[in-house]
């Protein structure tokens, strides 16, 4: 009983505990993890060599400044991203960390501009409106030090 009354308290006390209680952002799964890579052809061999899963073409994805690798699993996806020029986020990314490493994770919503004016309160956007991401959704960014230092992306994926 005193272990209840202790959560309690803790919840009351701080508000970003129990985040799902106060938002309905209605998260469904994880779209994918995606991995800043300077060569996303090298990589995708890598993927492909190493582990034996199946790798997409490369495709440029003006619109966010990257080339990206979709390497498929069962249950989710990994998003292989090389920048596209000296703009791009993920050239950023690579200055600081050159040879690659975890960018961001994907989580699936019903609603991206629902999901939006649920989470607002209590992280940043990184845009105010949602973007079209490499799969032909809406997408929009969370910003890493509301997420525990982790760049968040909601992708809107209707239910097939």
């Amino acid at each position: 009983m005193a272990a209840l009354s202790r959560c309690v308290r803790v919840l009351a006390q701080n508000p970003r505990v129990g985040l799902r209680m106060q938002s309905s952002a209605a998260v469904t799964r994880l779209n994918h993890v995606a991995i800043a890579v300077p060569d996303v052809r090298a990589a995708a061999k890598q993927y492909a060599s190493i582990l034996g899963v199946e790798v997409s073409e490369p495709q440029p994805v003006p619109e966010h400044g990257v080339t990206v690798v979709f390497v498929k699993l069962d249950n989710t996806k990994l998003e292989l991203l090389e920048p596209l020029g000296d703009a791009s986020p993920i050239a950023k990314f690579l200055q600081k960390n050159p040879q690659g490493g975890m960018h961001h994770l994907c989580l699936e919503v019903d609603d991206v501009k629902s999901s939006m004016k649920a989470v607002s309160s209590q992280a940043r956007l990184l845009s105010a409106d949602p973007k079209i991401g490499a799969h032909g959704n809406p997408v929009v960014f969370l910003h890493p030090k509301d997420m525990g230092g982790v760049l968040t992306e909601l992708e809107e994926v209707k239910p097939q």
